[in-house]
C-alpha cells in the first residue's frame, strides 16, 4: 500500500505578490524530499520556476480586479511521483496551440509554457467546474 508523503494545498489572490512566496514553498520543498537521489538545489530552482510561471500565468489570464477570484495550487507527492495542480478562473487557454518559441525570439514574456514542458515529464491543461488547471506531473526517481 502506498502512502502520500506530501499532500499541500495553497489558495492565494490573484496578485502578483504571491509569486515569490509560493516559489520559496516550492524551493523548500525540494530540499525536504526523503530519498530523493538528485541534486536537490537545481529541483529547487526548477519547482521554483515552474511555479511561478504557472502562476503568474494564471494571474495575468485571470481578471486581477475582482478580488474575488483565487489562484489554488496543489501539490502532492506519492511514491516519487509529484504531481502540482494549479487552478485558475480565468477564461482559459489552448494549450496544443503553444508553440515553442524560436531561439530568434528572444522576448521576455511568452517562455513560461516553454520552460515548464522543459522542467516537468507531462504537463496537462483543461477546464473544470469552477475554471482551469494546470497539470504538471515529475517523477522524482
Amino acid at each position: 500500500m502506498t502512502q502520500t508523503e506530501i499532500n499541500l494545498e495553497i489558495v492565494v489572490p490573484t496578485h502578483t505578490r504571491y509569486l515569490r512566496l509560493i516559489g520559496n514553498i516550492a524551493e523548500q520543498l525540494a530540499r525536504e524530499l526523503q530519498d530523493y537521489a538528485g541534486d536537490r538545489e537545481i529541483l529547487a530552482y526548477h519547482l521554483n520556476l515552474v511555479l511561478t510561471e504557472a502562476i503568474a500565468n494564471a494571474i495575468q489570464h485571470a481578471d486581477q480586479d475582482d478580488a474575488h477570484k483565487m489562484v489554488r495550487v496543489i501539490i502532492h507527492l506519492e511514491d516519487k511521483n509529484l504531481c502540482i495542480q494549479v487552478y485558475d478562473q480565468g477564461k482559459g487557454f489552448d494549450l496544443a496551440e503553444v508553440s515553442c518559441p524560436g531561439p530568434e525570439e528572444l522576448c521576455e514574456r511568452g517562455r513560461g509554457i516553454f520552460f515548464i514542458r522543459t522542467i516537468m515529464d507531462s504537463v496537462d491543461y483543461h477546464k473544470t467546474e469552477g475554471g482551469n488547471v494546470l497539470e504538471m506531473r515529475k517523477k522524482l526517481a
